[in-house]
Order: C-alpha cells, then structure tokens, then sequence
C-alpha cells in the first residue's frame, strides 16, 4: 500500500503496542529518574511559595484549630444552641505554644513548607507515578484504571480537609483541655502541636484512598465482593482500632467521628468491587 494511502493509526489505539515494548533494566531506571526529577520538583515550587506564606499560613492554617473562633468550634457552637446543649461550645483552649530550641521557628517553617509542598503537589506526584505505572499495563487494565488520578487525588483532599476540619480540633480540644489538677499548665512546644495536626490530616488522607485499594485487590483477584460482605462486622472492629490509632485522644467521640465516614468508605468499597468484579466476569466470558 502506497505511504499516502495507509491508514491513520489513532496514538490511544496504539499504545497497547507501545505498552509491550520491551526497556532495558537502565531504560527503566532512566525513566524512572526522571519521574523522580519532576516530582521533587514540582515538591520544592509549593514548598518555595509556602514559605514566602509563612507568616499567612502559620496565622490561619496551622493555628487555626488552636484557636476558639476556628471555623469548627463556632459550628459545634451553634448547634449546641441549636440543642440547647451549651457545653459544645469552646471558649477557650487552656494552652500556650513554645519554641524552646534557638532554630526551632525556622525548623518548624521549613517542615511546614515541606508539608504544605507535598500536599499540594500530590496530584502532580500521583500523576507522574501513574505515568510510569500505565506502560506496562494491558489495555483492558488502563480503561478499568481510567480516572484514577483524579479519584485518588480527590480522596486524599476529601480525607485531609476531614482531618483538618473535624480530627483534628476534637483531639487538639480534648488533649489541650485535659488536666489532671488545675495548677498544671499546659506549655506545648510548637514541633509537638504541628507534630499532631501534621499526622491527623495526613492519615485521614491516607485512610480515605480505602476505595481505590480494594479496586486494585478486586482487580488483582485479592478480595472479592462476597468477602467483603461476610467480614463486614469484622471490618467495624478494625475501623474502630484504625480509628483509635488515628486519634490520639482517647475520648469515644472523637474516634467515633472518624470511624462514621470509614466504615461509609468501607460500604462504598462493596459497591466499587462489585462493579470490578462483575467486570472480571464479563471479560472472562
């Protein structure tokens, strides 16, 4: 067939061929490096911008859950009037952030860039590891995975702000409040509070890609509908104890809080690995 009359080859059709074409072990590592590159990258731009908004930042992020008007306490305080129940309310946070270390406010920015770098790189981060992943998958696995970045990514913001907005104020509140005699005073050092705050969020984050995990389980034969629905009640302890984990306040209504949206993820991975499932079935037919 003449050149000018062969057929278009649609770049999406042909990348099962791509796919399978075969990289050396150096190519891979080649490949892999610049993955890395990129992602460190676009890791130190937010962490660069971060710390030019430190001062912003530390005021209304980082301390907001350590102060009475943060936007979660004045809704708990409006539906303890709504109840009629005034104890919800939060007047005051009984106490005081210290740096007791010479260079502790400058560790302490440059791990919140960090922090704040990571967090708002990770889709782009997910994106690139996604990008070295999807070569070596078959066709059928790519358009099951279709759309994974963006669920990922959407799951892991929907767990942070979780644990951002409600976690973590009801640990700070509980912890910060306790005393075993009122003559103590509670002088927290400020590498601890962002120590907690840091690990609340990020493990909700975390904990919120349940979904995603057992799609990849299901896909991979690993667990299957069925299993799941027999050790549901057995999942409700395992919520319960990953929930306790994740709190580091031992009072019921703060791991009750996160094991409610948990144990929600939990049915809502039933329904995922069903859809998979049936799926595999189609396919094998």
């Amino acid at each position: 067939m003449p050149l000018d009359q062969a057929p278009y080859i649609d770049y999406d059709d042909n990348e099962e061929e791509k796919g399978e074409k075969e990289m050396t072990f150096i190519e891979h590592l080649e490949e892999l490096r610049w993955h890395i590159i990129r992602s460190v990258a676009a890791i130190l731009v937010f962490m660069i911008i971060a710390w030019f908004s430190m001062s912003f930042i530390f005021k209304n992020i980082i301390l907001g859950p350590a102060s009475p008007d943060f936007w979660t306490y004045r809704k708990l305080c409006e539906l303890g009037n709504l109840v009629g129940i005034q104890s919800l309310c939060v007047d005051k946070l009984n106490f005081s952030l210290m740096s007791r270390e010479v260079s502790g406010q400058f560790m302490m920015a440059l791990t919140a860039s960090a922090i704040i770098g990571l967090l708002f790189a990770f889709p782009y981060v997910f994106w690139e590891i996604w990008r070295f992943i999807k070569p070596g998958l078959k066709i059928t696995e790519k358009k099951a995975a279709t759309g994974s970045v963006f669920y990922v990514t959407a799951l892991f913001f929907i767990g942070v702000l979780f644990g951002y907005y409600i976690v973590a104020p009801f640990a700070i509140n509980f912890l910060v409040n306790f005393q075993i005699d009122p003559s103590i005073e509670n002088q927290f050092d400020i590498q601890s509070y962002i120590s907690i705050l840091a690990t609340l969020t990020l493990a909700c984050g975390v904990t919120f890609q349940l979904p995603m995990a057992i799609l990849v389980l299901t896909k991979i034969g690993v667990v299957t509908p069925a299993f799941l629905k027999e050790y549901r009640k057995h999942s409700i302890v395992v919520i319960l104890i990953v929930a306790a984990i994740i709190t580091p306040s031992p009072d019921m209504i703060s791991q009750i809080v996160v094991a409610i949206p948990l144990y929600f993820l939990y049915e809502v991975s039933i329904v995922v690995s069903q859809r998979i499932y049936k799926q595999k079935l189609q396919e094998a037919e």
